[in-house]
């Protein structure tokens, strides 16, 4: 049934057909002006992390591209703490206009087993955009603390020294914490924790050699590791990844099941419209698919994803489940 025939179903004179058609037409236009409109303005992208971290390690390139398309800003505003939750908690409050995104990470489908209360709930008070960027996690070390040139030192060191190395993290409960936890359970190890407020105070310090190693993601780390600050060890999966192909990975290592990577996405707050949430899915493609991103992207060893809408959605669940069990295997829990 045609919009005439819905709206007036008796018959009309001409000019009131014209009248109707031309009101009808400028009604199923106006989705697709509202959806040519998005950015009119810049755009704030909320980052849970402090700068130099592994989240801004693709925020920012990313964000540079968008704006060469787009014309428009994307403001990149750091609100670090608490494993990346204070960041979230603030960004879900935000107005649902499509001005204000969140740029999380895994660490985010593990924080709701590790805290017994947040202040958001990411799957109520968020709607998943799309993943941009996923790297493998690296086992890395400060070569003039940790007396190994190979894993296979690393390892004895560690078993015969219980307690003795610590490693840092990007905050009790993100990836880089579980990473750890993961790691002490599938080689009966002990390491010490020491939570930061983001990856990249940890991995200053370590850099510094005020913790002894971390379990990072190769985005933030890879510039460091090929300067010599920092030595790495063994990358998560199954696989050596080619931007390190002398590293050895986990797999082949002795270690099958430890298949850990950081990965990065776009949340928008809950009530955007779908016509703005659809805009930002293809802005944002866009700039992760330009030949700098890809170029940035394959530099710190990462992979663009690409997951979308549902498809986004339905692996943010899968994670959800599968932290949650390597959570309650390893007995973390935060307050």
């Amino acid at each position: 049934m045609t919009y005439l025939q819905t709206h007036f179903p008796q018959p009309l004179g001409r000019r009131t057909l014209l009248q109707a058609a031309a009101a009808g037409a400028a009604g199923l236009a106006f989705p697709a002006w509202a959806q040519s409109a998005w950015p009119a303005k810049p755009v704030n992208l909320v980052v849970p992390f402090p700068a130099g971290g592994g989240t801004d390690a693709f925020a920012r390139p990313m964000s540079a591209q968008f704006v060469r398309l787009t014309e428009k800003q994307l403001i990149i505003d750091n609100k670090g703490g608490a494993g990346g939750t204070l960041g979230a908690a603030f960004a879900s409050k935000a107005a649902p206009d499509g001005y204000t995104l969140f740029m999380g990470a895994v660490h985010h489908t593990i924080a709701p087993s590790m805290y017994s209360k947040l202040d958001y709930d990411l799957e109520r008070d968020f709607v998943p955009l799309i993943m941009v960027a996923s790297v493998p996690q690296v086992l890395v070390v400060n070569p003039k603390k940790v007396p190994s040139a190979n894993y296979a030192e690393f390892l004895a060191f560690v078993r015969k020294n219980p307690g003795k190395l610590n490693y840092g993290s990007a905050g009790g409960g993100t990836s880089h914490h579980l990473a750890g936890e993961l790691f002490k359970l599938q080689t009966s190890t002990f390491i010490t924790h020491i939570p930061y407020r983001g990856a990249g105070p940890a991995l200053q310090d370590l850099i510094a050699g005020n913790v002894d190693m971390m379990f990072d993601g190769l985005g933030s780390s890879a510039a460091h590791i090929k300067g010599g600050r920092i030595k790495a060890l063994m990358v998560s999966g199954t696989k050596r990844n080619p931007a390190f192909p002398d590293v050895p990975c986990s797999t082949e290592l002795g270690l099958p099941d430890y298949t850990v990577s950081t990965w990065y996405g776009l949340w928008a707050p809950k009530g955007t419209p779908a016509d703005i949430q659809a805009r930002a899915i293809e802005e944002i493609r866009r700039a992760c698919q330009t030949d700098e991103a890809k170029t940035t992207w394959a530099n710190q060893g990462a992979d663009f994803p690409n997951l979308a809408g549902a498809q986004f959605d339905g692996f943010i669940k899968g994670e959800l489940a599968k932290w949650s069990k390597v959570v309650k295997a390893s007995g973390a829990k935060l307050d």
